[in-house]
Order: C-alpha cells, then structure tokens, then sequence
C-alpha cells in the first residue's frame, strides 16, 4: 500500500515490512526513513536510516523530471526510464535479530531512491556501484553505472552500450560536490574536464566462472565545481582499488549467480537467449583515496 494513511508516497506498507518517512525541519537530521521488517519468524529488522542536515540530497536535472534516464528517441513520450536521487551520507541505527539473537547496528551509509520504469533486462548491460566511506579522510563518495543494452545509443538499435554515470562527494558532513558523465561507445573518455565521473575496469582477466573479464584494480574518479559558498572552486576525488587476482581476490566477499534459484534447464535457456550470465560481484576493501 502506498501511501499509508495520512502519509504521502515517500511511505509504504506490506504484510512483511514498512516505510516511513519523517520530516523533521531545522534539526540535525531534517528526513529519515525508519524501516521496520518482519520477513519470518527467525528474521527481524528495524532501522532509523536518517540524513545528516548538511549532507544534502541529489539529483541531477531540475525539477520533476530530475533524476530521469529515459529510453528512446523522444524524452516526451520515452520507451522506458529509471530515476536515480540519492541521499549520499546517512547516520543509520537500529537492531537486527536472527534466531532470538539480537544485533545492535550503527555507523554511516547511504540512501538511494532508485525506480525502474521497464524490465530490468532493458534498462542495462551492466552496472556499477561505489560507496567509499573514511572517517579518516571525513568522507563519504557514491557512484553509480548503468550501461545500456545495444539497444539504445545515439542511431537507435545497434548503437548502445552507452554509459550513464552519477556521483557526489561529501566532504566534512556536507555534499561538496555532484557529478555526472555519459560515455558513448565510440568516444574515449576525458582524462583531464571540468566535471567527471567515471568507474574503471583496469587489467582485466577471463573468469572462467562467469565467462566475464574481470578485473584486478578498480578506479573511480569524481570531480566537479565546488557547491559549497565557503569553498570555491573545484574538487577531485580519486579511488583506487586493488581487488587481486582470480586465485588470490582481495576483498572479494561473493559473486552472486543471479539465477541460482531457478532450475538448471530453465537458466542454460535464459543464459543462451541472453547471451551472458548475469552476476554480481560484491568487492568489500579498502582502497587509495585523495
């Protein structure tokens, strides 16, 4: 059910779970969610996932129609679109219980409210997702790929694989900074612009488990004009990540077969009319940021 009553469409209801956001103007943390889970006997969730006030949320494009991605040759009446707004640093709390046993949980995180308005198979190839936390450093950096299918690109079908980035930076609990790029199939990638954002698949090797080149280093690159009126200027922002090689990963905590539930002969079908194999790597390490 959405909304709940007397709440708007930010809050949801189901028989497992709800959602619900909080408006709390001139306070520290001026919006939350609180999600509270119940999706069997053994498993147990509540949550407090609240927005610090000067880690401001974003978008990119003004308006209703920020944070759209629309599929197709004309934005009025698209094929299909995704939206992407993003809460980039929150203060999360709350208790997860398994078995009878309860967990306490607190630290930092972030927010994504991330709709998809066609099957998921249509809106990408592959993604990509980089959250960088450092209290070290008192930053919080996210990111986030989609690739299109070829499909869509700038000559209509068989000109896709076009990539949509978008990434902030948070610098001393305040959004510094936002990012965004497009890269398209035919062109390189600037190494040096005012504004990039941008994941990189460095020396890549054949999985012969997946049937994907993946790679051992990662490199992710955000820079943009500063939007904090006490800090002109530009800022930059680099990731370096060494996640190993195919014998011996770093920080790999799992690659998720995403059909692993369904019977054999039904994926081997899927995998073939596909052409791929979707899987997920989880990479969860430390990387080089400045």
């Amino acid at each position: 059910m959405t909304p709940p009553p007397n709440l708007d469409k930010r809050s949801s209801q189901a028989d497992e779970f709800t959602i619900t956001h909080k408006d709390a103007p001139d306070t520290e943390f001026p919006e939350s969610f609180t999600i509270s889970v119940n999706l069997a006997q053994e498993v147990q969730i509540s949550l407090e996932v609240r927005r610090p006030a000067g880690a401001h949320g974003f978008k990119i494009g003004k308006g209703p129609d920020g944070g759209y991605s629309y599929f197709g040759p004309d934005a009025a009446k698209p094929e299909g679109y995704v939206v992407h707004r993003f809460w980039p640093l929150t203060r999360t709390l709350g208790n997860i219980t398994l078995n009878g046993k309860s967990l306490a949980v607190e630290g930092p995180g972030m927010f994504v409210h991330a709709i998809q308005g066609m099957r998921p198979n249509l809106v990408a190839s592959r993604w990509n997702f980089c959250h960088f936390q450092s209290s070290a450093h008192d930053v919080s950096a996210v990111q986030m790929e989609f690739t299109t299918t070829n499909d869509y690109g700038r000559n209509g079908a068989g000109s896709g694989y076009v990539s949509v980035n978008v990434g902030g930076l948070v610098i001393g609990g305040k959004l510094a900074a936002v990012t965004a790029e497009t890269k398209w199939p035919s062109e390189a990638q600037p190494e040096e612009a005012n504004i990039i954002s941008q994941a990189r698949h460095l020396k890549s090797v054949h999985d012969p488990d997946t049937g994907y080149s993946q790679p051992t280093e990662l490199l992710f690159r955000w820079a943009g004009p500063s939007i904090l009126s006490d800090v002109p200027g530009s800022i930059e922002g680099t990731l370096a990540v060494d996640v190993g090689s195919l014998e011996k990963p770093k920080g790999l905590i799992e690659k998720v077969d995403v059909l692993a539930e369904i019977p054999t002969v039904i994926k081997t079908v899927v995998n073939y009319v596909a052409g791929t194999k979707p899987y997920i790597y989880q990479v969860g390490t430390l990387g080089g940021f400045h």
